[in-house]
């Protein structure tokens, strides 16, 4: 049974599609309005401003991230399991997100005081904790010596393409697309 989402939710998401092919900056509220088939001045009823709609987007996607990374952490699987856990989660949110995750990757920018700050650190302390598993990979043999910035950046890089180009339906299978990206990109950081 699949539950009827609130208008909150439907006007999100509806902003989530218009930051992604407009951008934030670009968006107006009657834009958001028209979306939705309110009247600008209805949409006050639900939200109190584009930025509380960014905002949401933001921080939800940064808490599944972190949510995630808790999971992974707390498994004590070894550094390479630990990489593909997160690895599979940043390409299934590309997949069946993408509105949000173009939103968190390109305009959390637009995010005022002190929630900008906030985002930022989330962000960072992701990063870190991402980057001390491949460290540990490094350590223990596991992963060939690199620079663990230049490893987590081309990670990150290589999985955002996703959100653009993944359909479902119109491409190969989620799953297929999933393990495709996760054996070519930890075949790069295996060491030999």
């Amino acid at each position: 049974m699949t539950t009827k989402k609130t208008k909150k939710e439907i006007i999100q998401e509806a902003a989530a599609h218009l930051f992604r092919d407009k951008g934030y900056s670009a968006t107006s509220m009657r834009d958001l309005a028209e979306a939705v088939n309110l009247k600008a001045s209805s949409l006050y009823n639900h939200i109190s401003s584009k930025e509380e709609i960014l905002r949401n987007i933001c921080f939800d996607n940064a808490h599944r991230f972190i949510s995630g990374m808790e999971e992974v952490e707390k498994s004590g699987a070894d550094a390479p399991a630990q990489v593909r856990a997160l690895l599979s989660l940043h390409i299934r949110t590309a997949m069946e997100d993408a509105t949000s995750v173009t939103a968190f990757n390109d305009e959390w920018r637009h995010l005022n005081e002190p929630y900008l700050s906030e985002f930022k650190a989330l962000r960072k302390d992701y990063e870190q904790r991402f980057r001390n598993i491949l460290n540990t990979g490094m350590k223990s043999g596991a992963f060939r010596q690199m620079d663990p910035n230049v490893m987590l950046y081309t990670l990150f890089s290589s999985v955002r393409w996703l959100y653009d180009w993944f359909q479902e339906g119109k491409s190969r299978s989620a799953e297929a697309v999933e393990a495709e990206v996760i054996e070519l990109l930890m075949g790069g950081l295996h060491s030999s």
